[in-house]
């Protein structure tokens, strides 16, 4: 089974705003750093006004290592958007990352066949620059995940 072919494939680019900023100008950094409470300690994806878990308006962006499980994923057989009918089939994956519990990060799985995404395989953080603005947090499988 081949691999989805993501090179000409022409991605929407990310709107930064208020909330969501400090997400983006960290990706840039090729750095994962998501909202969390600072009163609970919760972590949130995506970025808020206030803490989905207590309601607390004290929130701050942080560091998080970008290991994490596939939480959910889809196999896109169809392009709704043509911009993506390159990389038919592709695997569309939610990511629950381990430093995060309960936040969810939605990206692709990247250089294995659409196959492989299972719920529950360990993935890592990649970062694929879309522009000198916007760099785009993506998954991979994990080392140990891998099979030769």
């Amino acid at each position: 089974m081949s691999m989805s072919d993501w090179d000409d494939v022409i991605r929407p680019i990310p709107v930064p705003d208020e909330w969501t900023k400090p997400f983006w100008d960290a990706a840039k950094r090729e750095s994962l750093e998501l909202q969390r409470c600072q009163s609970c300690g919760h972590f949130q994806h995506p970025p808020y006004a206030t803490c989905v878990n207590c309601m607390s308006i004290d929130l701050k962006f942080e560091p998080v290592e970008g290991g994490g499980k596939i939480y959910a994923y889809t196999y896109m057989y169809h392009a709704g958007d043509k911009r993506f009918a390159a990389a038919v089939p592709y695997a569309s994956i939610i990511v629950e990352l381990d430093a995060a519990p309960g936040a969810l990060l939605a990206g692709n799985l990247l250089g294995v066949p659409h196959t492989e995404a299972k719920v529950g395989r360990k993935v890592e953080v990649v970062f694929e620059p879309l522009n000198d603005e916007i760099t785009l947090p993506q998954f991979r499988l994990a080392p140990s995940q891998v099979q030769e």
